[in-house]
């Protein structure tokens, strides 16, 4: 495959989430590569330790705004706000691609061809975790304006084919779709495993499921620990540590990674999971996997993890008791982690994203495709 050639990208990411770690990570691989990037961070700030490891990439811009997140901003109140920083930006910098991290910008006027980059959504997020549709009819104009970005785009892509799957589902997809899966770095580890369980999420997301941990931690032969913020934002709520269960709060990447090197067992009960990519970074570590059976984690982990029904206790006490008392099975399942931790490399996931730059700065896609075309491995040849 021949190499693309250098370009000017402009992405936009939000700190608060995994869509951090995955745009911090594509836009240093990018730079790497010789392509010029400036990264837009809209909502919260990040904190001095998101933006340490940043700092010296060569080719690298980073322009910090408060703008409102898509999911935070219902109502579309920030929209015309965001309309104008964002296009005055672009207009500066003068970017070959923009690769949109969110939906609804997508509308924006636009200097270049658009990518948007389906990571997760509110509809399919409250479909998974509450079931049926959200009644709100501020939720109804999120998912308008997410249909409009997405009917505008030149292309769109999912981390998974599930997922691409329950985006055409949700919204009246029309121009064209292709996979490209999260990457992570794969690193060597020295750390002898520890009898050890770990988890990593928000507590309070009924997405993660970590409530079923909780529950079940105290009936377990090993410890079981959780990574992530204890706090549900905007109340002085968190959540509490049991007996056998260590809330271990936030972590800096950095640290997680340590802990996941030590862990033997990582688990995710999770109900909604686009991708998971707390468990690449598992597997990556050699962590055995215990993983609810939901059709995104099949797609990527099948043969290579033990599933377990996402809201049934009673199987994820039997699964984490059987993985940890079965030292054969454990390793077993550690080495398969590791070994399909493989495929999804950092670098597969930097080249697939140039392919499709390339793609769209050719004009190769067809922009007014008057029907919906299936879901596809990476760019179009």
């Amino acid at each position: 495959m021949m190499a693309s050639p250098a370009r000017r990208i402009l992405m936009t990411t939000d700190a608060v989430g995994g869509v951090w770690t995955y745009a911090t990570e594509l836009v240093r691989g990018l730079c790497e590569r010789g392509d010029d990037v400036t990264l837009i961070v809209m909502g919260p700030a990040p904190r001095a330790e998101q933006l340490a490891p940043l700092h010296g990439i060569p080719r690298l811009r980073i322009e910090l705004t408060d703008l409102s997140l898509e999911w935070m901003d219902p109502d579309g109140s920030d929209i015309a706000n965001a309309r104008g920083r964002l296009v005055s930006i672009a207009q500066r910098v003068r970017p070959a691609i923009i690769h949109l991290n969110s939906y609804r910008e997508a509308i924006f006027d636009w200097p270049a061809p658009v990518l948007v980059v389906a990571h997760s959504c509110v509809w399919s997020w409250w479909q998974a975790c509450r079931g049926g549709d959200p009644d709100d009819p501020r939720w109804h104009r999120y998912r308008e304006a997410a249909a409009a970005g997405l009917a505008t785009a030149d292309m769109w892509c999912a981390p998974s084919e599930a997922f691409g799957h329950t985006i055409e589902a949700l919204y009246p997809v029309r121009t064209p779709g292709c996979v490209i899966r999260n990457g992570a770095r794969i690193q060597a580890t020295s750390h002898e495993k520890k009898p050890l369980i770990l988890a990593a999420g928000r507590l309070w997301d009924e997405a993660k499921n970590l409530s079923t941990l909780a529950a079940i931690a105290s009936d377990l032969d090993w410890p079981v620990q959780v990574a992530g913020p204890l706090a549900v934002p905007g109340s002085d709520e968190s959540c509490s540590e049991t007996f056998n269960l260590t809330c271990l709060g936030h972590l800096s990447r950095p640290e997680l990674t340590a802990q996941m090197q030590r862990a033997s067992i990582f688990a995710a009960p999770a109900l909604y999971e686009p991708f998971g990519l707390s468990v690449l970074e598992a597997a990556a570590c050699g962590c055995a996997l215990a993983l609810s059976d939901i059709p995104s984690l099949r797609e990527l982990w099948q043969g290579a993890a033990l599933f377990v029904a996402a809201g049934d206790r009673d199987a994820w006490r039997n699964a984490l008791q059987r993985l940890a008392r079965d030292h054969g099975l454990r390793m077993q399942l550690q080495r398969a982690a590791l070994m399909r931790a493989r495929r999804y490399s950092l670098d597969t996931m930097v080249d697939a994203y140039r392919e499709v730059y390339r793609a769209m700065a050719n004009h190769v896609l067809d922009h007014v495709a008057p029907a919906r075309r299936p879901m596809t491995e990476g760019a179009p040849a």
